[in-house]
């Protein structure tokens, strides 16, 4: 009998605070857009609020949490706040 694969929920706001914690050493932050700019950098994107710069566009904040170590394989990403 195999054992049931459980897994953790974590939420979209946990897991970018997560990141946003991570990436802070490097001075960036993951950010959500809102409004118009969501069409033109995606809803999430990493900037740099000390050069004022977008560092990256269209980010997937599961795979980049899963990359950054910050998401395991145990937890799983709900869009709930």
């Amino acid at each position: 009998m195999l054992a049931k694969r459980t897994t953790v929920p974590v939420t979209m706001r946990a897991l970018i605070q997560r990141i946003n914690r991570r990436l802070k050493a490097d001075g960036e932050m993951l950010k959500t857009a809102r409004g118009r700019a969501a069409f033109s950098v995606g809803q999430y994107y990493i900037c740099n609020p000390q050069r004022n710069w977008i560092v990256k566009e269209r980010v997937d904040p599961e795979a980049l949490g899963r990359e950054l170590g910050v998401l395991a394989a145990w937890e799983r990403v709900e869009d709930g706040d």
